[in-house]
C-alpha cells in the first residue's frame, strides 16, 4: 500500500513539476531575449525555487556566520541529482553560474540556454588550450561579479556519500585569489537518487560555510585546501546517511 502510495505521489509530483518547468521555463528563454540574462534574476530564482517546491520536498538553509553573501565566490558542492542546481540557484543569495561539460552546449535549446544565461563550457577532452580558453572565460564571468558554482566530484553520487574532490577547481581559485565557499547539499539522496525516478518525502538542507580567502595560499598548499573542504562538505552528508534506509 505504501509503494502504491508513493508511486501515485511521484507522478503527480513529476507531471506537475514538469509543466511548471516547460511553461515557466519557456518564458524564462523568453524573457532572456529581451533582457540579458544577468539583469533578469529575480524571475528566474523564482522559477527555480518554485521548480522546487512542486517536487514535495522542503528546503532549508543555513548560512554560516563567516560566510560573506556579498563577495564574489567560488562554490564548491557535492553533486547529488538532477534537481541540484535549482536547489543551488534557490539557495545561494548572488548571481551565480555553473561549469557545464562542452558537449551539452550542442544540445538542441538546452545548450542554447546554457550558453546564453552565462554558463562555462568545461572540454570533455580536456586540452592544454582548451583548459586555458575555460579559464579565461571563469575569470570573466568572476571579473563580472557572477560567482560561479562548481560540483569538484566531477559526477553525480550513486552511494549518497561524497566522492574525492578532483583539483582544478581549487587551482583555478588559487591562480586568481578567488574566495571559496563549501557548501552542502544535505537530504537529496534520500529524496531523490540518479537512476530511480520515484520521488520520496523530505527535507533538503543546504549549508553556506564561512567564506575562505584564498589570496595568500600558495601551490603547495592545495591539497591541504582541498582536503579541508572536502572535510566541511562531506561531514553532514555522511551524518545523514548513517541512519537512513530506503523506504
Amino acid at each position: 500500500m505504501k509503494k502504491a502510495w508513493l508511486t501515485a505521489r511521484s507522478l503527480v509530483l513529476w507531471t506537475a513539476s514538469g509543466i511548471h518547468f516547460f511553461l515557466v521555463g519557456l518564458i524564462i528563454c523568453v524573457m532572456g531575449l529581451i533582457v540579458d540574462p544577468k539583469n533578469n534574476d529575480p524571475p528566474q530564482r523564482f522559477f527555480f525555487r518554485n521548480t522546487v517546491r512542486l517536487t514535495g520536498v522542503k528546503l532549508e538553509v543555513r548560512r554560516s556566520p563567516g560566510f560573506d553573501p556579498k563577495r564574489t565566490s567560488i562554490f564548491i558542492c557535492n553533486h547529488v541529482n538532477i534537481f541540484d542546481p535549482f536547489v543551488i540557484y534557490s539557495a545561494i543569495p548572488q548571481l551565480v553560474r555553473g561549469f557545464e561539460l562542452e558537449s551539452h552546449f550542442k544540445l538542441p535549446i538546452y545548450g542554447w540556454m546554457m550558453g546564453w544565461f552565462g554558463n562555462v563550457a568545461v572540454p570533455d577532452a580536456p586540452t592544454r588550450e582548451s583548459l586555458e580558453i575555460m579559464t579565461q572565460r571563469a575569470k570573466a564571468a568572476l571579473d563580472s561579479g557572477t560567482s560561479l558554482i562548481a560540483f569538484a566530484e566531477g559526477s553525480r553520487t550513486r552511494t549518497g556519500y561524497v566522492k574525492e574532490f578532483k583539483k582544478g577547481i581549487f587551482n583555478l581559485a588559487q591562480k586568481f585569489g578567488i574566495p571559496i565557499v563549501p557548501m552542502s547539499i544535505v537530504g537529496s539522496y534520500q529524496f531523490f537518487q540518479t537512476g530511480n525516478w520515484m520521488l520520496y518525502p523530505g527535507k533538503i538542507t543546504v549549508y553556506l560555510y564561512d567564506t575562505i580567502d584564498t589570496s595568500n595560499i600558495k601551490r603547495g598548499d592545495l591539497d591541504a585546501l582541498r582536503q579541508r573542504v572536502y572535510d566541511i562538505v562531506s561531514a553532514p552528508v555522511e551524518d545523514s546517511m548513517k541512519d537512513w534506509k530506503k523506504p
